[in-house]
């Protein structure tokens, strides 16, 4: 990313501009085609405004995270557990980042747009283009995750995949352990169906899409990194546990 696109990035003018077009673009395709279930923002509305970090599994590249930013902005303007009408995009919530792949934001002019929202871009460390790929973490992509946590809000998906019960990555393990940040599990559904996996096209119509925010975890932040791992992904519902208990389980035991 150039040095020019990093600093719009962190100008606080542009992301309210960037969040307000994009807000109103995405508005009528989470609550009037569709509709959107929040669920415990009591959790989230009292939260410091730094080093808390949001946890979550993920469905689409775009339509997750500009979800999550309408709702931070609607709990700032005191709504709880709904959006009602988006006045709250005049004066957004802006102390927030979110992790993304570096290849994903380079794909469309959407996605280069909305880089300008708050785009942590890190490089995929098990894929490139299409192919398996196996990379070690990259340190300076961890440093720029800890820069932001340092005085904002972070989103997180630590699968890094939108495939359902996809293993977690160690790397949102290390993070915690290394910045002890405030660890807020989100879980969501209905995404998928709704919109298409890159954009913000429509699927389906009259779709529930659903948000759960979660307690904050009780984390030993020094335990391992798997064993914090293992909690993560059981509070986002994407364990083993969870995956044995889902619907297509059902099916084949009843055959």
């Amino acid at each position: 990313m150039s040095a020019f696109v990093h600093r719009l990035k962190n100008t606080n003018l542009v992301r309210k501009v960037v969040y307000l077009v994009v807000g109103l673009v995405s508005y009528p395709g989470l609550t009037l085609l569709n509709s959107l279930s929040i669920k415990g923002t009591e959790h989230i509305k009292d939260l410091p405004k730094r080093n808390v970090l949001f946890v979550s599994n993920h469905q689409t590249y775009f339509a997750d995270v500009i979800t999550f930013l309408h709702i931070f902005c609607a709990v700032k303007w005191g709504k709880e557990n709904r959006l009602g009408i988006p006045y709250y995009l005049l004066n957004p919530f802006t102390k927030v980042y979110y992790v993304a792949a570096e290849e994903t934001m380079k794909g469309s002019w959407i996605s280069r747009l909305f880089t300008l929202a708050g785009a942590l871009t890190v490089k995929r460390t098990w894929r490139a283009e299409g192919q398996e790929v196996r990379r070690t973490l990259d340190p300076s992509d961890t440093r720029k995750i800890q820069r932001a946590l340092s005085d904002n809000w972070v989103i997180t998906f630590p699968q890094g995949t939108t495939k359902p019960f996809a293993p977690g990555r160690k790397g949102t393990a290390f993070i915690i352990k290394e910045n002890r940040p405030i660890v807020v599990p989100v879980v969501i559904s209905g995404f998928w169906r709704a919109f298409n996996k890159k954009g913000l096209k429509f699927k389906k119509k009259g779709v529930v899409l659903s948000v759960t925010f979660k307690a904050p975890l009780e984390i030993d932040y020094d335990a391992p990194t798997d064993q914090i791992l293992d909690q993560v992904m059981d509070a986002i519902e994407q364990s083993k546990e969870h995956m044995m208990k889902g619907p297509h389980h059902w099916l084949k035991i009843d055959k």
